[in-house]
């Protein structure tokens, strides 16, 4: 039975331990790192599983090492962690944001396997969408263990260039931020056209929710299935053609753009900062 430590035991943390329980893990098999006492009791007494307050503890006997702490974090765990990592080579799976494998192989040692990952916050409710990259020492069978972590909280794709893990990141890390200030916008827009405003927010939401549901369960590509809605000079076609005339496209690069160049500066302060 393959034992899976976790440190850090915030919200990516309690999904991901959720969802294995569901696919059959059993709680005896994982271990949380966690310095608060009302998080460990909480984690203790919703999953089951061990909780320590040192990750060296928590990670001494594992297999498969989650670190899903904040990406400043990460500097602050070698010292506690490098020397059980070096003993007993588990699998490294980082879930922090802009955190780059070399940054890892320099912290927690060179001979690691190493995936690097980034979930979203739909992962808590088992919707969510996750890229993996992993490094040279990653065996198929590893691939597939941390595949199927990841699994357990939604959908997953691996990545074959990290530095594609950026825009991973800008895309689905951050993207649910942007469906929610879609649904704001609509939700305003009807409102100011009277609508009240909780009836506006259940047919925003419901009318993404559906839409989301057909691209995902559809063989049509996004444009297609758009295409299939406009009608010629109707309803649709006019508001399309004012996100146009606003330059959406152009707005919406620029906002990936934008969070994808933030990784990379996240991981340069890391490096300055160790």
């Amino acid at each position: 039975m393959t034992r899976i430590a976790f440190i850090g035991g915030g919200n990516m943390a309690r999904s991901l331990i959720g969802g294995l329980l569901k696919t059959g893990i059993p709680a005896s098999a994982m271990t949380v790192a966690e310095p608060r006492a009302d998080a460990r009791q909480e984690l203790g007494r919703d999953f089951g599983v061990a909780c320590f307050a040192e990750s060296r503890l928590a990670a001494a006997e594992a297999q498969v090492l989650v670190l899903a702490v904040k990406p400043q974090i990460m500097p602050a765990l070698q010292g506690e962690l490098r020397d059980t990592l070096q003993r007993n080579r588990p699998m490294l799976i980082s879930i922090a944001a802009g955190v780059r494998v070399d940054q890892l192989e320099r912290w927690f040692g060179a001979l690691l396997p190493i995936v690097r990952c980034m979930p979203n916050t739909p992962a808590l409710i088992g919707a969510g969408a996750t890229g993996l990259y992993a490094n040279a020492r990653v065996s198929p069978p590893q691939r597939a263990q941390a595949q199927h972590i990841l699994d357990a909280v939604g959908l997953t794709q691996w990545i074959h260039d990290e530095a594609l893990m950026d825009t991973v990141t800008a895309i689905s890390g951050s993207g649910p931020a942007y469906f929610f200030a879609l649904v704001e916008a609509l939700e305003d827009a009807a409102v100011a056209q009277g609508m009240p405003r909780e009836t506006a927010r259940a047919l925003a939401a419901q009318t993404c929710l559906g839409a989301g549901r057909m691209l995902a369960e559809s063989s049509e590509d996004p444009g297609e299935l758009r295409r299939r809605v406009t009608s010629p000079n109707g309803t649709t076609q006019a508001a399309l053609e004012s996100f146009a005339s606003d330059g959406l496209p152009r707005i919406v690069s620029r906002a990936v753009a934008a969070a994808t160049q933030r990784g990379v500066d996240m991981a340069a302060a890391l490096d300055n900062a160790s």
